[in-house]
């Protein structure tokens, strides 16, 4: 038998970090995964599943996910059950993960959602983009070097 899922999609709230009386850490979050396909108008649905992340993943996944960020979620799925105030029992279905991929840096959804003004060579108006042109090897972007045959070691 298996119980295997591999998920990739976007968070919807930051992570919810709690610890067990015990004290072993649990964080909940939950992904939107689009579909394959479009709806009758045109549009992609999503699912909102729901992520249990435990231990040190937990802790992990607290400290350097947060909402709207690009994620890989690999586990099982479960289902668990309980009954509530007024006496039903209440389903739940959940993804336990055992290995979540972060696969965005934490500065991609801003720039996504807030990409940086068009710019010149040296940034904004006053002309600098935190750059040292002597202390950044790179500071030409790729443009061709003159370099003469007596500077080469070889």
């Amino acid at each position: 038998m298996l119980n295997r899922v591999i998920l990739i999609g976007r968070l919807t709230r930051d992570p919810e970090l709690r610890y067990t009386p015990s004290g072993v850490a649990v964080t909940q979050f939950t992904l939107a995964v689009d579909r394959p396909f479009t709806n009758q108008q045109g549009m992609r649905e999503a699912d909102f599943l729901n992520i249990v992340t435990w231990r040190q993943l937990a802790e992990t996944c607290a400290n350097y996910l947060r909402k709207g960020r690009l994620t890989a979620v690999e586990g099982r799925i479960q289902v668990r059950n309980y009954d509530n105030n007024e006496g039903r029992r209440v389903y739940v279905t959940e993804i336990v993960a055992d290995n979540v991929r972060f696969l965005e840096s934490s500065g991609s959804t801003a720039n996504r959602e807030n990409p940086p003004a068009a710019q010149g060579r040296y940034g904004g108006s006053s002309g600098n983009t935190g750059r040292d042109p002597n202390q950044d090897p790179f500071f030409d972007d790729g443009k061709p070097i003159d370099i003469s045959d007596d500077d080469l070691p070889f």
